[in-house]
């Protein structure tokens, strides 16, 4: 009889109007992010700050294949709902408790999604607060 393999599990995640989609599964340690591989994403510092969970996780990591799908917002609020979506579904995955308080630990948004958005425009100013001035004379 073959050995069966866990299902996958899906993740989500949002910052702003970035969602991030993960889907994890067993397999050899690669991440995908819109397909294509982590150690093609460009800033560094981005790849980095995406790898974080992944780092924390340490052996788990390498032995799972995660695939993000993103899409909307900026590249940095893309990078923060990849990474969140990465953690969540690696806690999900595993079922780990001490996982889950080490994401915890570290920071907060790798487990929570960050609710603020942007403040919508209003009338008479050039953005959400800023209004034009008023002159006495």
């Amino acid at each position: 009889m073959a050995k069966r393999g866990r299902k996958a599990i899906t993740s989500k995640a949002k910052k702003k109007k970035a969602v991030a989609r993960a889907v994890i599964k067993e397999g050899r340690g690669r991440i995908t992010i819109n397909k294509r591989a982590l150690e093609t994403i460009e800033p560094n510092y981005v790849r980095t700050f995406i790898a974080e969970p992944l780092i924390l996780a340490g052996e788990i990591a390498k032995t799972v294949d995660i695939s993000v799908s993103v899409r909307g917002g900026g590249f940095m609020g893309q990078a923060v709902s990849a990474r969140s979506a990465i953690a969540k579904a690696l806690v999900r995955y595993t079922k780990d408790k001490a996982l889950e308080k080490t994401f915890r630990e570290y920071d907060r948004l790798l487990l929570v999604d960050d609710p603020r958005q942007k403040e919508p425009k209003k009338p008479l100013g050039r953005g959400a607060r800023a209004k034009k001035q008023k002159s006495k004379r």
